[in-house]
């Protein structure tokens, strides 16, 4: 049984339509953009990571299933040099509300190292958000190693 398979138009279509608001709420949530700003930021960034969609050369979108063959979220990577490698850079890994805490992202992710060995890549490299601690958790326990932790602290206006 699959556990990912290629993201279908419709799929993307509607993806589209929850993760253009989800990433622009992390950032302002992570105090990288301000909440006026966020959507159209969002929506830019987008269109820069895939110009052409599900074409987008050497992207992969996917739709995570669960063992009735039911959409139960999303896995998006991209190839990417990383560390003078050829790697996976995961994008966005999502499951639907209603579906979380049963196990799917792990088996997601599970799925696509069978996916990197397939393409020849060398490993997964992702980003996650420092305020993100149910995902940091999740990449703890499938082996993921920090190699970098970027800091900020916000510093009100001074005394007058």
């Amino acid at each position: 049984m699959s556990v990912l398979r290629s993201m279908t138009e419709p799929e993307y279509a509607a993806w589209l339509t929850v993760t253009i608001p989800a990433y622009a709420a992390d950032k302002v949530a992570s105090g990288q953009w301000s909440e006026e700003d966020s959507l159209e930021l969002s929506r830019k960034e987008h269109a820069e990571l895939l110009p052409q969609g599900l074409e987008t050369p050497e992207n992969f979108l996917f739709t995570i299933t669960d063992l009735q063959s039911t959409a139960v979220g999303v896995l998006w990577f991209a190839v990417k040099t990383r560390f003078n490698v050829r790697v996976a850079h995961v994008f966005d890994v999502s499951v639907w509300p209603g579906r979380r805490r049963e196990g799917h992202a792990f088996r997601a992710f599970v799925a696509l190292e069978d996916e990197v060995r397939r393409l020849g890549l060398s490993g997964i490299a992702l980003h996650v958000f420092g305020h993100n601690k149910g995902a940091q958790a999740l990449y703890a326990k499938l082996g993921f190693q920090p190699t970098n932790i970027a800091l900020f602290k916000t510093v009100g206006p001074a005394d007058v």
